[in-house]
């Protein structure tokens, strides 16, 4: 049974929400403040949390910082509930590390639908153990790890999803419609410009070891074995 931590200041939401994920046989808990969310976070580390941007004591963004920040919690997944509903607001979340991001208002079976689908992918994340590796890069698919020249450099959830991606369709031509699809799941619909800006944050973290993944003029990206 899959654990669901909501972090939501609406409490008739935040029960509205809290009583169809325990209908759909989730165990849930609730906060409505984001340090309270972080408190109930670390106590018992949840498997996905729900999180509201705008919070009355610590910005929505800043818990999940902290939650990315924190080797017990970082591999939890997060799908950022706003009534935020700019492109903006939805590429900073994800740029943050969430895996999704549902714009206030909406259905309950949507949101039942997109945490069912979250849920899917870590699980396929947290499949048999595996080391992908490339030139001076190694990611370790169980550990959550990427290292290069066997120093660890940290990702977001985002962009370690990004770079097995890319690992595991090795010297293949991926275009930026491909990677918002299996990358980012449903939110395919966001401008192309966020995996461009992914990509560069990627080689950056990576350093010259980021060379290996190419540029395609005009199609989109590939990792080339040196």
């Amino acid at each position: 049974m899959s654990r669901i931590l909501i972090i939501e200041d609406e409490q008739d939401l935040a029960g509205l929400v809290d009583y169809n994920l325990r209908a759909a046989g989730f165990e849930t808990e609730t906060a409505n403040t984001g340090a309270g969310g972080l408190a109930k976070a670390r106590a018992h580390p949840p498997d996905l949390v729900l999180l509201d941007l705008m919070l009355p004591d610590v910005a929505g963004s800043e818990v999940l910082r902290m939650l990315k920040a924190d080797t017990e919690l970082r591999k939890a997944s997060v799908i950022i509930v706003s009534a935020k509903g700019q492109e903006s607001d939805r590429v900073q979340g994800l740029e943050l590390g969430a895996d999704d991001y549902v714009v206030k208002p909406f259905s309950v079976r949507e949101l039942l639908l997109r945490v069912k689908a979250v849920l899917r992918r870590a699980d396929a994340e947290d499949g048999p153990s595996a080391v992908l590796a490339s030139g001076d890069i190694s990611l370790d698919t169980t550990r959550h790890q990427v290292r290069v020249k066997g120093e660890e450099v940290l990702l977001t959830a985002l962009e370690f999803r990004l770079l097995r991606t890319l690992l595991e369709r090795s010297d293949r031509v991926q275009t930026r419609e491909v990677l918002l699809s299996d990358v980012w799941g449903i939110q395919a619909e966001i401008h192309t410009r966020t995996v461009d800006t992914h990509i560069k944050r990627l080689r950056e973290k990576l350093g010259p070891a980021g060379d290996i993944i190419e540029t395609v003029r005009g199609v989109g990206y590939k990792l080339s074995p040196p």
